[in-house]
């Protein structure tokens, strides 16, 4: 991949506030409903420390994404990033991690979240068929705006957003006032392995900000918008996250560990009643359906991406000729998350998608330094550079290392079971095409 952007035919319409948006909704997912409790029960007071480590460790690798995504401006994000450095075999690995080994089977996961707490107020998403249905409703509906125009499902995305952050706010500002200090005293740090556990389970509630990005091909100015909005996006996650922990902390105190499964209720409960724990069920359910519409937006850009360098059915290639949108790669993706969501079989494979993330994290870093030493002219435009030389890429490379090693067994064996397929696959797929005579298609130029 040619790293001067090709015309993709699509329009470039995606902003900073449209990029830190999507970004917001990408990360903070339903698990934000749960995470204080389990950090507070882990680290007590001290789970700030926590936050702040995982937001160094975060900050390095998206300053890599800022310096590469400023470099290599066409569609696909962390796949477009590494097959430019790397090459096909290695973008292909990548494309498909992140796709079906992450993207699908993370989105169809809150599918069913979404269900789950629609279900505690309306027992009739109970039912699969009502369930499919409603997964079948949202994803249309999905569909329907990211064919029209990237710009329209943006706005759909602020909108989400909002709503999304509201009560998480509501809970901030109104739950200062029932912070007790003493909660939040700690005398001594918590071990190492528990502090590193708790780490661990932090920096994946943290993940997902490359999601934002697959839609690279229609940021505006990417070079000046990508940075900012990698910056702005992070920055706002890391203050909510840290602010929730602080008003959970001191609210709850040493209780926190009674209420591991949904702190953030019984925090709402304390200050505005029974009615707090209905507010935040349908504040989890808005919360997933941000972040699914997030991942529609930008992830079949991926394989569209993929699909115009001959890595997936080329039909995944085509653009709408009235809206200039992917709207092939748009419907077969919600189609596969639809296919997940009400089969159920994403819970198997579910483990794929921890180490799946850290492996297209440790590439595009990878991809980063690699690009830092080419000596060739690679644009005439400036493009972002990340400073103190190699110190985040190295932090980065570490992190992730770490992150890898305090992985179950089964997680690590069933993703390089998975590679290993995909690399039958790609082995397979180029052979055929070596056989085959190339055809033109003129409805795909």
């Amino acid at each position: 991949m040619s790293l001067q952007t090709p015309d993709e035919g699509l329009k470039r319409v995606i902003g900073i506030p449209g990029l830190s948006a999507s970004l917001v909704n990408c990360t903070i997912g339903a698990g934000i409903f749960a995470l204080p409790g389990i950090v507070g029960a882990m680290l007590g007071a001290s789970g700030i420390l926590g936050y702040l480590v995982c937001g160094i460790m975060l900050a390095s690798i998206m300053m890599c994404y800022m310096e590469i995504g400023s470099r290599v401006t066409g569609s696909g994000g962390s796949y477009a990033y590494v097959e430019a450095a790397f090459g096909p075999f290695a973008g292909f690995i990548v494309n498909w991690l992140y796709t079906f080994g992450y993207g699908i089977l993370s989105s169809a996961a809150l599918m069913n979240i979404i269900a789950d707490s629609l279900s505690v107020l309306f027992p009739l998403f109970k039912d699969q068929l009502m369930r499919g249905l409603l997964f079948a409703l949202i994803l249309g509906l999905i569909i329907l705006m990211n064919i029209r125009s990237a710009k329209l499902s943006v706005g759909f995305v602020k909108i989400i957003t909002i709503l999304k952050l509201i009560p998480l706010f509501a809970i901030i500002i109104f739950g200062f006032s029932h912070i007790k200090a003493a909660n939040l005293h700690w005398e001594h740090l918590p071990s190492l392995d528990t502090f590193g556990d708790a780490t661990l389970i932090l920096f994946f509630a943290f993940a997902g900000f490359e999601t934002s990005i697959s839609a690279s091909g229609e940021i505006k100015n990417p070079k000046r918008t990508l940075p900012l909005g990698l910056l702005l996006g992070g920055g706002t996650i890391l203050i909510i996250y840290i602010l929730l922990q602080t008003v959970t902390q001191g609210v709850l105190g040493n209780q926190v560990s009674l209420f591991k499964d949904a702190p953030l209720a019984a925090v709402a409960e304390k200050i505005v009643g029974p009615v707090g724990v209905t507010l935040l069920l349908i504040a989890a359910a808005i919360s997933c359906l941000g972040t699914v519409s997030s991942d529609v937006l930008s992830s079949p850009r991926t394989l569209f991406a993929g699909a115009k360098d001959g890595l997936f059915p080329r039909y995944l290639a085509k653009v709408h000729p009235r809206h200039a949108t992917p709207y092939m790669a748009v419907i077969t993706y919600a189609i596969l998350i639809f296919i997940f969501s009400v089969s159920g079989g994403f819970k198997q494979l579910a483990v794929l998608a921890s180490c799946a993330v850290l492996i297209i994290y440790l590439a595009v870093v990878l991809a980063m330094v690699r690009f830092r030493f080419k000596k060739e002219k690679v644009s005439d435009e400036k493009t972002f550079r990340v400073p103190g030389g190699l110190v985040f890429p190295v932090i980065a490379v570490v992190s992730i290392i770490w992150l890898l090693s305090h992985l179950s067994s089964t997680e690590i064996l069933s993703t390089l079971i998975f590679i290993a397929i995909i690399c039958v696959i790609y082995f397979v797929m180029d052979r055929f095409k070596k056989e085959r005579p190339p055809v033109s298609d003129p409805d795909m130029d």
